[in-house]
């Protein structure tokens, strides 16, 4: 008789998040089986969710006895736990340092740019949309040169600084970014989006304000 074994990690997120769409992706890249929990506001006020995050923030990752929020951590981790080929974090300092850059980008100018500015023309907020523009458009033109001469942001092939900086520069144009600048920008996403197993993050269904 067989019997169906809950896989050991649990990824609690929400669809339109993008960094919920990073450990999702890095997860379906790695062929690791994990049960999704959708983690509304409700949950996110809730005890139990407090518990595994007292900030009441997504991803949180469970891996066994593993509690771990953030999800450039959540990244280092994985490739480091399960990544046989160590090629999605590498060792070598130089490559290391590299990938180390761009996770800071992406939880900084990523998240105060792009991000940011999609937040506050989907759902509204208190900052300002008009600088949040501006930030991405420094980052986005940064990138763009940067990816002129390259294919991957921090090594010869993709890395988990890749998938860190993806969701929300693809989803740009959600906070009024049009990524028409950006060449090299929109090529670097193409060849993202084709990575095996990789699912590109969803486009959000809210009405956008003109």
């Amino acid at each position: 008789m067989s019997t169906t074994t809950e896989p050991a990690i649990t990824l609690y997120g929400t669809p339109l998040s993008g960094h919920t769409h990073r450990v999702e992706a890095f997860l379906n890249i790695l062929g690791l089986p994990y049960r999704y929990v959708e983690a509304g506001a409700e949950l996110r006020r809730s005890e139990s969710f407090l518990a595994l995050n007292p900030f009441g923030q997504i991803p949180v990752l469970v891996d066994g006895d593993l509690v771990l929020p953030d999800s450039v951590a959540i990244l280092v981790y994985l490739a480091d736990r399960y990544d046989a080929s160590g090629l999605w974090n590498p060792k070598a300092p130089g490559d290391a340092a590299r990938v180390q850059r761009w996770l800071s980008i992406a939880a900084g100018d990523l998240r105060f740019g792009p991000a940011l500015a999609r937040i506050l023309t989907l759902w509204g907020g208190a900052a300002s949309l008009t600088d949040a523009q501006a930030v991405a458009g420094r980052v986005l033109s940064f990138m763009d040169g940067h990816l002129a001469s390259r294919d991957w942001l921090a090594a010869e092939r993709p890395t988990i600084a890749d998938i860190a900086c993806y969701a929300y520069v693809a989803r740009a144009p959600e906070g009024r970014i049009p990524l028409d600048p950006y060449p090299a920008v929109r090529r670097w996403l193409e060849r993202v989006e084709a990575i095996p197993a990789l699912t590109p993050m969803p486009q959000s269904a809210i009405p956008q304000t003109a």
